[in-house]
């Protein structure tokens, strides 16, 4: 059973995954699947090799068999397991609870060779259809506090598998980072009554500097202090807290804006891996007002080293702006 443990002078917890110890790739992170995915256990007809599927979108067939055109299957190594109670403990001045929680994964095409940025505009949507969906069936189990869905593209991102797909990990805390959101999100909403999100889109829309493009739904921005070389906020215009809650129509477009984006990186920056995020509200809580669901994309250009991890601040050697310029120009494919 994996262990959560909670940092006593940060409050940080940590999941000590002990059943992922056994992963063939833990220390030999740059081995990927051979190219064409002959031994590859998420190409049609090794169904077998995953555990049984929890969802599938499919044209043909039934459950464990060829035929879909997106599948849901629990992680093989997971991080955190379904099974248990959580039994909270203080040893001391620790706390510790049982690593339960959910961790899946979402392989997003049959196709070995293909990458979200080739797929067709319905099959990318299609994902993020999956991530709604098994966000709201996570969301029915009250031990869940929250569900961080997100992709690792390339090895240098953290994949170790070459065959598309993301994942999604739900949690019985609300990690330190989300909180920090919530809490600068509240912070401003207390003082202005106001989304800052919402603010932050007026503004980029008056300036244009660090806008890439937008559609009716969405728009697409290099944030104004970017930890990142050419990351990138996909933010919706209409206020929402909860992707869980996002209307149909939303996510078909979202489809189209995350090809549109990964396309314009990779002709900007030769195919870069990548980490896409989305962050939302944790899963017990109704609407808030002041807080806005997005997907962050952080391209991996550049490594954290012992002044990062010392401080927590970021060294960026390419403004925003410039970026966003840059992206522009390469206009929409």
């Amino acid at each position: 059973m994996p262990d959560l443990r909670k940092d006593p002078i940060t409050g940080r917890w940590v999941i000590i995954a002990t059943d992922r110890a056994r992963r063939p790739t833990d220390f030999t992170r740059e081995r990927v699947v051979p190219q064409g995915g002959r031994h590859c256990p998420f190409c049609p007809g090794h169904e077998k090799n995953t555990p049984p599927e929890i969802m599938a979108y499919r044209g043909s067939g039934g459950p464990n068999e060829p035929g879909w055109s997106l599948r849901v299957v629990p992680n093989k190594f997971p991080a955190l397991r379904v099974e248990g109670d959580l039994d909270k403990q203080g040893q001391g001045l620790y706390d510790r609870m049982n690593g339960v929680g959910a961790h899946e994964v979402i392989i997003e095409s049959p196709d070995h060779m293909t990458s979200l940025a080739e797929m067709p505009e319905k099959q990318v949507a299609d994902l993020f259809f999956a991530f709604r969906d098994r966000i709201v069936d996570l969301q029915k189990d009250p031990r869940l506090r929250y569900v961080m869905a997100f992709k690792n593209h390339g090895a240098a991102a953290g994949a170790s598998l070459e065959h598309p797909h993301s994942q999604l990990i739900a949690l019985p805390v609300v990690p330190n980072r989300v909180q920090e959101e919530l809490d600068g999100s509240l912070r401003y909403f207390q003082f202005r009554e106001r989304c800052i999100f919402c603010d932050i889109m007026q503004q980029e829309l008056q300036t244009q500097e660090r806008i890439v493009f937008e559609t009716d739904h969405f728009l697409v921005l290099a944030p104004y202090a970017a930890r990142f070389p050419f990351e990138l906020w996909i933010v919706p215009r209409k206020h929402n807290s909860r992707y869980a809650t996002t209307e149909a129509p939303v996510i078909h477009n979202l489809g189209w804006v995350m090809r549109t984006v990964l396309r314009k990186l990779d002709k900007a920056l030769e195919q870069p891996p990548y980490n896409a995020i989305i962050h939302t509200a944790p899963l017990q809580v109704g609407p808030l007002e002041h807080y806005h669901w997005h997907v962050e994309i952080i391209p991996k250009l550049t490594k954290l080293a012992g002044f990062e991890w010392g401080t927590g601040f970021y060294i960026n050697p390419t403004p925003p702006e410039e970026a966003a310029r840059f992206l522009r120009d390469i206009g929409l494919p």
